[in-house]
């Protein structure tokens, strides 16, 4: 087996981070790699396991070395993956599984060509909103930001090569975890079209971002 990086990407709240640690629980064969931020930690997040937590001069210092595979500005926070975690599982024999955003995405795929591109959705627009609010970490305007950027991303659907959505989050785990089988056995790879399956999330994201401002 040649093990190969495979990206989750989602919009906040969409269940990339808890399928990755569903699957690294259950598969044998996947490896993590760590990914650098310069946001504070979260309750019972730790340094060097769930983030290496970096100051911004730290971060404007790796990126100027050329250390990061990728690395992107959101919500006013910076976000990158080293090029050595990711070539320190690849080593080990295991596939290099990662959460990140959609232009962490597009700038890791260009460096490791062999990723496997998989994007979250959640089943509707009520959905994602109820989980954001869920966090209680949400004001109005983070939250009508976060929604403005799901709409941005789901419109880079296109790039991914499988779209999974995380209705039942047993059933998206099974689904992430069987697309990681038939690209470890296959020896082409096709982008399954999903255009017109986010199509009706983002006109639902537009009108739930306009009743927000209003309420605002």
């Amino acid at each position: 087996m040649t093990p190969f990086p495979v990206i989750l990407s989602s919009p906040s709240g969409g269940g990339k981070t808890t399928i990755a640690r569903a699957l690294l629980t259950r598969r044998r064969d996947v490896g993590y790699s760590v990914s650098c931020t310069t946001r504070e930690p979260r309750k019972g997040e730790v340094d060097g396991v769930d983030y290496f937590f970096l100051t911004p001069d730290e971060f404007e210092s790796a990126a100027a070395r050329g250390d990061f595979a990728e690395w992107a500005e959101v919500h006013g926070q910076r976000y990158g993956t080293l090029k050595r975690e990711v070539e320190r599982v690849l080593s080990g024999g295991k596939h290099v599984i990662m959460d990140i955003d959609v232009q962490g995405a597009r700038q890791l795929a260009e460096v490791f060509p062999a990723s496997v591109l998989i994007f979250l959705v959640p089943p509707s627009a009520e959905v994602l909103l109820e989980r954001l609010r869920g966090r209680r970490s949400e004001g109005p305007e983070a939250l009508v930001r976060r929604l403005k950027t799901a709409v941005e991303e789901l419109k880079a659907v296109s790039m991914y090569h499988y779209m999974v959505t995380n209705d039942r989050l047993d059933v998206a785990i099974a689904r992430v975890s069987s697309i990681i089988d038939a690209e470890a056995a296959r020896s082409e790879r096709r982008r399954e079209e999903h255009d017109a399956d986010v199509s009706t999330l983002i006109m639902q994201l537009q009108l739930e971002i306009r009743k927000q401002q209003e309420l605002g």
